[in-house]
């Protein structure tokens, strides 16, 4: 018989197993906003092969089978309330012990935004009403056998509901797009009417790498003469554009925005809200070739904003992309002459006819190319050769792209954010400046499609004759160790850990003043 007892017992039930299953899916929910709340690419992840979250969800229901099961019969001497609150307990405990495990398993912190909030609130509310049907269900069908043990074992069934959360997330998410992709889109046409009524210069910047390296030069060297806003960090998608843009506003003379893609379309869509007058192609390589399918497509994708623009700066693997009528046809600038060393490099900047020798904190062979390219965007935009050279002093490293640090008097090469083939060539070459032993860390190269093998052994080749080699997870570092060990190295020095706390642990262990480190590529949980 449903009574009101009956339904109040099953309802908080459900608010504490919801409010236990939403702090379980926290690590998920972090995923999914590394995948940019999208569904697709968040099953894939999920559901692939040697997925340790899948394996984690698995014995957590086993656990949760077990427990609940065995506190209800410990209890079902005192009658079925009594086994089913023990059962209740025994549940809560459990996903308690999960969240102290597991909670905070993700590398990338979960940001706490309020799409992710609303989010998570909905996720709650769907397993409220599931949780609180299941319990009226079970209750109904207990009282209709007319059994003890069914009225005992009636909360055992909800055990089996962690194999059911990322389902039930994606469902959420599905069920907060009627919300948020109206909302996106007025957030996109905002910024877009903001744009339009702005006299300021649009610049749009993309490729496949350096994106934020040559973005953060331009910005440095045009801010001596002009008054620039540049999208943050690596904001290069719509949402990230627009924010932006709605937040900041546009009082400035030029505006600098960052356009990333992954997919084809994304070059288009992001021309379609900025319109930019001058565009800048940094160059072309394999990456995200896994989603593109080839590297013709990255390159025709590329290629969109080299059209759009009435005027182009091109870096040297987009030189193709330079059409007739264009004011820059291919590249009327270099950097000349690089010499690399442990403090910066020093180059001979060619510009507009002129050569000026200059020189950049900035580590690697690819700081000059960056600033070659950032100096012709600004010559184009209305600055003297001489203004940009002197302003060329004025270019700060970006965080976590090849930025030297020390501490204890270890060199520590932070290249945690590069993940291409030419900037991992690159962070290698640099490694070789220093003295002392060197070691590298990294868990390989991502998003390379079908020569993601291929580059991710030459990358292990380019290890050799390094003191230390530590390969972070289980993702990609066979094909690493196999390079390695192919091109001559030593079997002794390379070791595979977990995860990054467990090299971080190691180093501490062994190395020394005077000692170099170089982390390359710290991959987002998402391709762990």
């Amino acid at each position: 018989m449903l009574t009101t007892e009956v339904y109040l017992i099953n309802a908080a039930y459900a608010i504490v197993f919801a409010c236990m299953l939403v702090l379980c899916s926290l690590p998920m929910l972090g995923i999914l906003q590394q995948e940019g709340y999208s569904c697709r690419a968040y099953l894939r992840w999920h559901y692939r092969r040697a997925n340790m979250f899948l394996w984690r969800h698995a014995i957590f229901a086993c656990s949760l089978l077990l427990l609940v099961t065995l506190s209800s019969i410990c209890f079902s001497f005192a009658g079925p309330f009594y086994a089913n609150l023990a059962g209740a307990v025994a549940f809560t405990a459990t996903c308690a012990l999960f969240v102290y495990a597991f909670g905070k398993a993700l590398k990338v912190p979960l940001r706490r935004t309020r799409r992710l909030v609303r989010l998570a609130v909905c996720h709650f509310l769907l397993l409220f009403a599931i949780i609180f049907g299941c319990g009226i269900g079970f209750h109904c069908a207990a009282e209709a056998i007319g059994h003890d043990l069914a009225r005992i074992f009636r909360l055992v069934p909800l055990a089996f509901l962690p194999l059911a959360l990322p389902l039930l997330l994606v469902l959420a998410n599905l069920v907060m797009k009627i919300y948020e992709n109206p909302r996106n889109k007025n957030l996109i046409w905002r910024a877009k009417r903001k744009l339009a009524a702005c006299d300021c210069v649009k610049v749009g910047i993309t490729g496949s790498f350096a994106k934020t390296s040559v973005k953060r030069a331009a910005e440095e060297i045009l801010s001596a003469k002009f008054r620039v806003i540049a999208t943050p960090s690596s904001y290069n998608t719509p949402i990230g554009i627009a924010r932006c843009i709605n937040e900041n506003g546009l009082d400035c003379d030029i505006f600098l925005a960052e356009m990333g893609a992954r997919y084809e379309g994304d070059i288009a869509e992001l021309c379609d809200l900025v319109h930019p007058a001058v565009g800048i192609v940094t160059g072309v390589c394999a990456q995200h070739l896994s989603t593109f399918g080839s590297l013709e497509k990255i390159r025709a994708e590329k290629g969109i904003l080299a059209a759009r623009a009435e005027r182009t700066v091109l870096g040297e693997s987009a030189a193709a992309f330079a059409k007739e009528g264009s004011l820059v046809e291919g590249r009327d600038f270099a950097a000349e002459d690089i010499a690399l060393s442990t403090e910066g490099t020093r180059f001979t900047l060619r510009l507009d006819g002129k050569k000026f020798p200059v020189s950049t904190p900035i580590l690697g062979r690819h700081a000059a190319e960056d600033i070659a390219l950032a100096a012709a965007l600004s010559l184009m935009l209305g600055m003297t050769a001489e203004e940009i050279a002197d302003a060329v002093k004025n270019v700060s490293p970006v965080p976590h792209r090849l930025q030297k640090l020390t501490e204890n008097g270890v060199n520590i090469l932070d290249d945690s954010y590069n993940s291409n083939v030419l900037g991992a060539r690159d962070a290698v070459e640099t490694l070789g400046l220093f003295g002392g032993r060197k070691y590298v860390v990294t868990p390989g190269l991502v998003e390379l499609g079908d020569i993601e093998r291929e580059e991710n052994e030459k990358l292990g080749a380019s290890f050799a004759g390094l003191d230390e080699v530590i390969l972070v997870g289980e993702t990609l570092v066979l094909p690493v160790r196999n390079g390695y060990l192919a091109a001559g190295g030593d079997a002794a020095h390379v070791r595979v850990v977990p995860d990054l706390k467990a090299a971080q642990k190691l180093l501490a262990e062994e190395l020394a003043e005077g000692d170099s480190v170089l982390f390359l590529n710290d991959l987002p949980d998402k391709y762990l």
